[in-house]
């Protein structure tokens, strides 16, 4: 993925009106990253800001320990978490991490706006040791995309809307599904998200396009990838990825009939 995502504070800003703005929430981010690292909490008064910890519970002592125990992935750079880490990290220090403590803590962590970026960014979920260990739900990289960019709108106030239609076309390219199964993951009750989905499935859809076209151009010319791109003025990488997505995108060769093999 080819745009920077914002550094910004764990809670969530206040929406700033404007036209044709992003959704002013998405929970699904929020409630998706704090599902798969703890239990399910009671639910919070309206009033509790989304990220912040229960009143009389302080989270920062207990994330200081985990970036002491766990560097690789609560340091200075976060990484996704694996589903069930709250129980891989109360069997590892029954006695050092007390329970609730634990759960406001890794509710706040996988809420942060860091943490989010990286959920954003379709890296793969980890263990305790720092290895990948599962990949990260379509859906999961969706949603996380709409919070992050919400959240840099909210801060701004810029049009963030053509930089999130690229990164949810990358993202759905990466996903290695079909458009109806995309939209069937994602597809919400909100219709400026949903406008911004469907602006990057119909990009995604003509790319695609285009890509084949110039599949079956190079597989025509017996070329080089580096001869080809010459040939079109293109640089040797662009032409090379336009390729490869084309052939990710090709159905594979179904095998002949015994009429055809006949």
């Amino acid at each position: 993925m080819t745009d920077t995502l914002p550094e910004e504070s764990t809670t969530t800003a206040a929406p700033v009106p404007a036209p044709n703005a992003l959704p002013a929430t998405a929970p699904q981010a929020a409630e998706a990253a704090a599902a798969v690292a703890a239990p399910a909490a009671a639910p919070r008064s309206a009033k509790t800001r989304r990220g912040a910890p229960p009143q009389g519970v302080d989270s920062f002592p207990v994330l200081e320990q985990l970036a002491a125990l766990y560097p690789q992935l609560f340091g200075a750079a976060f990484l996704p978490l694996k589903r069930g880490i709250f129980q891989d990290l109360m069997a590892a220090h029954p006695n050092l991490l007390e329970r609730e403590s634990l759960k406001a803590a890794l509710a706040m962590h996988t809420r942060s706006t860091r943490y989010l970026t990286t959920v954003a960014a379709g890296e793969k979920r980890h263990d305790l040791q720092g290895q990948a260990v599962e990949d990260m739900a379509p859906e999961h990289v969706y949603h996380s995309l709409l919070e992050v960019f919400r959240r840099r709108h909210n801060r701004a106030g810029e049009d963030v809307r053509p930089a999130l239609r690229k990164r949810i076309l990358q993202a759905f390219e990466a996903s290695g599904i079909s458009k109806d199964a995309y939209v069937e993951l994602v597809h919400s009750r909100d219709e400026a998200a949903n406008t911004v989905l469907e602006e990057a499935l119909a990009e995604a859809g003509a790319r695609a396009a285009k890509d084949e076209a110039l599949l079956r151009a190079f597989e025509a010319s017996g070329q080089t990838v580096e001869a080809f791109a010459d040939m079109y003025g293109m640089e040797p990488k662009v032409a090379g990825d336009a390729l490869q997505r084309a052939r990710r995108l090709r159905p594979p060769p179904q095998p002949a009939t015994e009429t055809e093999a006949a």
